[in-house]
């Protein structure tokens, strides 16, 4: 079990450092390439285009960050979609206190043991030390099912089906990446109950797959879904799926968000029992709980991101259109500034979100600068030569490129413009991802092949035991740091007949995914 440890000094995370200032370069924009300084690059891009905040010097909590609107603009567009996708499937939403009490908390023994390090305790109410100290939700398991066992008699209560879009506290002492690994982030954890395992088996991979469609189809990033290892599951499930992102310029695998399979494993230790409907005996529920977090958007920077700033796909962009007008005279400003009214009325009409950039005391090529930093997906430029030929210059985010479309197609030409962008990012990120992955059959082999930035599909024998040796010995080899399975893919290649573990010689059962990971 856990309990609040006792008062020592614990080793402490070295303080998060706001980016450098460095002299050369537009202080305004990057001063960093993603390429020189990965790390680096990313702490600048989600502060200097306004994702997040670190709060002020002084005031700062490691690893807790402020969302900035445009940050949660993005957020909200990924709630939106899943919780409507949740309904559809008959998931209601719901709120649980934040605090859960230490007998809750150590009620199933695998599950806290998977937590402990990373319990937050409030021990103290003012200068009163608390009865019972309480633990922050790191996840809401513990919380939400005794009253799952109060709730649930008869199967007419099954399927069970709730869902708390909310913050939870793990306080890694890991060193901390906006968005990334933090100690403070939101989510959204569902947990579902069931009268049998084919509902629950159903159900899990129908929220992976809400996950894989959030990931490739909002944020335009490729993930590979499977299952976890064992010794990568997730403590006291039956099994858990994953979809796993994969960032080549890092050769890093990130997992992207998973939904596991509970068995009866809690049902059984919180008492969440029904009489059966045929037999009329008393039976444990099945049950699921399924997450995914801030962490996408991190990805999703990671993922499509350049030397420029952000590059959001259109489907998640806040703005996916900012039009500028560009007066070269004074007297030229208001007709300008006018058709700029014109033209977004015209784009929002289509359903298009857009913003104009009409201040006077920024020059254009200054806007160019701050939009592409921020991300937004597509440009409009409206001169006096544009007003007099009556088109617009377009310019995309990702790959620059610039096409007139004159005023008249603006309705019916913008929309499939920022769709197909949507797919061309997505294929394009495809691309790199799949020149990051190595087959991979023999021991000798692996490491060159993760100190290459690569992800690697070897057949393996699943012994938990060669999952350690893996990690350690690949931590031995290189300076790279250790490996771990990422996944068992769903789509697995064929396995030739006699195909040997890479690491034990012993016969293989499946290809799984080794490679570095954040």
């Amino acid at each position: 079990g856990t309990s609040p440890p006792k008062p020592q000094k614990a080793k402490q995370p070295k303080p998060q450092k706001a980016p450098k200032k460095k002299k050369e370069g537009n202080q305004d924009g990057l001063t960093v390439t993603k390429a020189d300084d990965f790390g680096e690059w990313f702490s600048e891009l989600v502060t200097k285009a306004e994702f997040l905040d670190y709060g002020p010097t002084g005031l700062r909590v490691s690893g807790c960050y402020i969302l900035r609107p445009w940050a949660y603009e993005i957020w909200e567009a990924i709630r939106d979609f899943l919780d409507a996708e949740f309904k559809k499937r008959g998931v209601k939403n719901a709120y649980f206190p934040i605090f859960v009490t230490e007998k809750a908390l150590n009620a199933e023994e695998d599950h806290v043991e998977g937590f402990a390090a990373e319990v937050a305790w409030v021990t103290r109410s003012g200068k009163s030390e608390l009865d019972q100290p309480l633990a922050v939700r790191p996840t809401s398991e513990t919380i939400m099912y005794p009253c799952y066992a109060n709730w649930v008699r008869s199967h007419r209560d099954l399927p069970m089906k709730l869902n708390q879009w909310n913050n939870v506290v793990r306080w890694e002492f890991k060193h901390p990446t906006p968005f990334i690994r933090s100690r403070e982030f939101l989510w959204q954890e569902g947990h579902t109950a069931y009268a049998t395992e084919a509902e629950a088996d159903e159900e899990a991979l129908a929220y992976l797959e809400l996950y894989r469609r959030t990931y490739e189809e909002l944020c335009a990033v490729p993930v590979t879904p499977g299952v976890k290892s064992e010794k990568e599951k997730f403590a006291g499930a039956k099994y858990t799926t994953t979809v796993e992102g994969y960032i080549p310029f890092v050769g890093r695998g990130i997992q992207g968000a998973t939904s596991h399979c509970l068995g009866t494993n809690f049902s059984r230790m919180f008492g969440i029992e029904f009489e059966d409907e045929k037999t009329k005996e008393k039976r444990h529920a099945w049950q699921n709980s399924f997450g995914l977090t801030t962490r996408t958007i991190g990805v999703m920077l990671m993922t499509h991101s350049d030397d420029k700033g952000a590059v959001l796909p259109p489907r998640i962009a806040p703005t996916q259109v900012v039009v500028i007008p560009i007066p070269f005279k004074d007297n030229q400003r208001d007709a300008l500034n006018a058709k700029a009214d014109e033209v977004a009325e015209t784009l929002r009409a289509a359903g298009v979100r857009v913003e104009i950039d009409a201040r006077d005391n920024y020059t254009p090529g200054w806007k160019y600068n701050y939009w592409e930093l921020k991300g937004v997906p597509m440009r409009i430029e409206i001169g006096p030569r544009d007003m007099e030929k009556e088109c617009v210059m377009t310019v995309r985010r990702d790959t620059g490129a610039k096409a007139p479309m004159g005023w008249s197609e603006l309705a019916a030409g913008i929309p499939p413009a920022l769709e197909q962008m949507q797919a061309e990012l997505l294929a394009a990120a495809r691309v790199k991802v799949e020149a990051c992955k190595a087959t991979v059959m023999k021991w000798e082999d692996f490491v060159p092949a993760l100190d290459a930035k690569k992800f690697c599909m070897t057949p393996w024998c699943e012994d938990p035991e060669s999952e350690e040796e893996v990690k350690v010995r690949s931590a031995a080899e290189s300076e790279g740091g250790a490996a771990k399975t990422l996944c068992i893919p769903f789509e697995q290649p064929p396995m030739p007949e006699g195909t040997k573990c890479f690491i034990t010689g012993k016969p293989a059962k499946r290809w799984v995914l080794w490679g570095r990971s954040y």
